[in-house]
């Protein structure tokens, strides 16, 4: 186990370090060739030991009997954190959730489902984050009078905008989802997901509040609440707990979920009415 404890450690020290300078080329700075040389010669370091001890786990899994894509899965959870591996995903559903929304297309929905819609409360605030980059981009470029750290300024302006336009993008195209055998998948985008058997529905009704905290909130008593815009429209009492993910991969267990719906009745009365 030392050396996934090494692994992930040189993962962390090098991984931002390495992004600091993927920003700085992407925005044309130069930099000076030794500290090149020395930065992808660390890289490579940290590679060759990541490749070593991802090797190690995987023959020894399969020592143990695993199949090759299970010992592979093993190796990447052991060494890569859950974390690391949930931010990518959501980033790559994201960037995926833009070219659906330019097609004007919806994932997961299937013929005779029912898509409920849950961007109401943030759709302003998102496009006004937006408004407010763009602003704060064109101000810094006319402020800033160094070149370089003009350019470098400028891609994390442009990769801020494209994170804030994905994650929209990601909710508008993952609507919650009710199937015409009654089951309920309630979602936020790439971030949560949690599907909902028609057995486990004990009731369901139009119940507006209006919540603080984070996006995903749950009480001791086992109350879920997934909080969109300061709100959520729709309770779920559950015949059993049914246990969720949270964003960055830690689990729980709810009994009661509580969530926003554009329009909780028209929800409400397809759950209620399963073909």
């Amino acid at each position: 186990m030392s050396g996934v404890r090494m692994a992930r450690a040189a993962a962390v020290a090098v991984i931002p370090g390495e992004l600091v300078l993927v920003v700085c080329l992407a925005a044309g700075v130069r930099l000076p060739g030794w500290a090149l040389a020395a930065a992808e010669v660390l890289v490579l370091a940290v590679f060759a030991l990541e490749l070593w001890v991802l090797r190690s786990l995987y023959a020894a899994a399969r020592a143990d009997g695993a199949g090759p894509r299970a010992a592979w899965r093993a190796a990447v959870h052991a060494v890569v954190p859950v974390q690391v591996r949930r931010l990518l995903r959501h980033e790559l559903r994201a960037a995926a959730a833009l070219g659906r929304w330019v097609l004007r297309k919806k994932y997961g929905v299937q013929a005779g489902d029912h898509a409920a819609a849950y961007t109401g409360p943030q759709t302003a605030m998102m496009y006004g984050m937006v408004f407010v980059s763009v602003v704060e981009t064109v101000c810094l470029a006319l402020l800033i009078p160094w070149p370089a750290v003009h350019r470098v300024v400028l891609v994390l302006d442009v990769y801020g905008i494209l994170i804030v336009l994905a994650l929209h993008a990601a909710c508008v195209t993952r609507p919650h989802v009710v199937r015409p055998d009654g089951s309920l998948l309630i979602r936020y985008g790439a971030l949560f997901d949690l599907a909902v058997p028609a057995d486990a529905v004990a009731s369901v009704r139009v119940d507006r509040r209006y919540p603080e905290g984070r996006l995903v909130k749950v009480s001791e008593d086992g109350v879920l609440d997934l909080i969109v815009g300061s709100q959520t429209s729709v309770t779920v009492e559950l015949t059993r707990p049914l246990s969720f993910t949270r964003p960055l991969g830690a689990r729980g267990e709810a009994r009661t979920v509580r969530f926003h719906a554009d329009d909780p009745r028209a929800l409400v009365t397809a759950l209620r009415q399963p073909a």
